[in-house]
C-alpha cells in the first residue's frame, strides 16, 4: 500500500520522545470517562497526520466549549474525524 508508508508530518507534540501512548484512534475523541486520567492520545487522520495529545490538557481547554454543545450534553463525548478543534491548534498539548 502506498499509503501505509507515505506518512505525514507528525505535529509538535509528537516530537517529545518518552511519551506513553494510552489509546489510538482514527478521530479526535474528549470523552466524560477520560478526565481526570492523564490519558494520551494518538489520533490520525485520514490524510495520515498525526496528532498526540493529553486528554486533560484538551478537555482544560475546552471545557466551557464542550457544555454548550448537544452531543456533551446527551453522550458526554465529543469527536472531530478530520483535525483538532480549532481552539486547541497551536497548544502545548501533551
Amino acid at each position: 500500500m502506498a499509503t501505509a508508508t507515505k506518512k505525514a508530518p507528525a505535529k509538535k507534540a509528537e516530537t517529545k520522545k518518552e511519551v506513553k501512548i494510552d489509546l489510538k484512534t482514527k478521530r479526535f475523541v474528549v470523552r466524560q470517562s477520560l478526565v481526570g486520567k492523564n490519558t494520551v492520545i494518538e489520533f490520525t487522520n485520514g490524510k495520515g497526520d498525526v496528532v498526540i495529545y493529553n486528554h486533560d490538557k484538551a478537555f482544560a481547554l475546552m471545557q466551557k466549549n464542550l457544555e454548550k454543545l448537544a452531543c456533551w450534553a446527551k453522550y458526554k463525548s465529543y469527536t472531530a474525524t478530520n483535525n483538532i478543534p480549532v481552539v486547541l491548534r497551536g497548544q502545548d498539548l501533551v
